[in-house]
């Protein structure tokens, strides 16, 4: 572990944790995220952020093309920002992507969509249907797109993956940081890891998902994607800690897909917290994680 995790963790525990134990109000969770990415998330040099825009039933939906460095136009990363469904946005997630750009030499399609309240399920899904099908639409083929994304975010990609495998639609290859994949809230890590976890608390986990989905739709695989069906599915690369309370939705979702063939590669980290990529430029850990990415997205480009 390195000396900048350790003080990382140390923070965390001490005072982001008890701050998100009482956290109910999604547009402060809001404001506070972007605050976050305001004052610590540095993209690298030479990086390139265009507005953009796409086609929802709601009428546009903002969305930001992010590159860094050379990049090539054939093939396009299409990534879901995480949040837990009521934050998060182009904002709070560019500068970890840019890093993921120049990594890959791949341009990043990154939307915004629907957050709750406002936007009650399933409109987080159909948006992010919508911006693979405005990739589409602009020329990609499935072929060309790699899906990913990270926490509520990974678990709307894999609810994506789901859809488009259905559909025979397949992209590429797809990645998830953490996922949260069942709102159903089953996961054993959940009571394993409820000390260890240094940033989240497990009693706080079912309060945010009654703000995103009521509990009787909590199992409809447009949001809980560990209770999807994956026909054909293309190869899936997951990286989660070790000791956060999330663990299980990983390596459950990696179960799952493999029952349906899938090639997985699921990467457990030890003492790293949820989503520990974001803190690229900060902590070692997350440069390492995000070559560790780039290096799996490299061999699906190579096949």
């Amino acid at each position: 572990m390195s000396l900048q995790l350790r003080l990382f963790n140390v923070l965390c525990r001490t005072l982001v944790k008890p701050l998100l134990r009482r956290e109910a109000n999604p547009k402060r969770a809001r404001r506070s995220f972007t605050l976050l990415a305001r004052l610590l998330f540095r993209p690298p040099p030479f990086s390139l952020f265009l507005p953009a825009s796409y086609k929802t039933n709601n009428g546009p939906e903002r969305a930001l093309w992010v590159s860094s460095g050379r990049v090539k136009t054939r093939e396009v990363l299409l990534y879901f920002h995480g949040g837990g469904y009521i934050a998060g946005s182009t904002r709070t997630h560019r500068a970890m992507l840019a890093r993921l750009s120049r990594l890959t030499g791949l341009q990043v399609f990154l939307p915004n969509y629907g957050l709750a309240p406002e936007s009650p399920f399933p409109a987080a899904f159909d948006d992010a249907m919508a911006s693979y099908d405005a990739l589409l639409t602009r020329g990609y083929k499935p072929s060309d797109i790699i899906v990913g994304g990270d926490s509520a975010g990974g678990g709307l990609a894999l609810a994506v993956l789901a859809k488009l495998c259905q559909q025979g639609r397949t992209p590429r290859a797809a990645f998830a940081f953490s996922p949260w994949t069942d709102l159903l809230v089953t996961g054993a890590s959940l009571r394993e890891n409820a000390q260890a976890d240094v940033l989240f608390s497990p009693e706080r986990i079912p309060v945010l998902r009654d703000m995103v989905v009521s509990e009787e739709d909590a199992d409809d695989t447009r949001i809980s994607p560990l209770y999807a069906e994956f026909p054909n599915c293309p190869p899936v690369f997951f990286q989660a800690s070790e000791s956060e309370i999330l663990r299980d939705d990983t390596l459950r979702m990696a179960a799952r897909l493999r029952e349906f063939g899938a090639e997985v590669t699921d990467v457990l980290w030890p003492d790293v917290s949820h989503v520990w990529q974001l803190f690229d430029g900060l902590m070692p850990e997350a440069r390492a994680a995000l070559l560790e990415t780039a290096g799996f997205i490299h061999g699906q480009l190579e096949t």
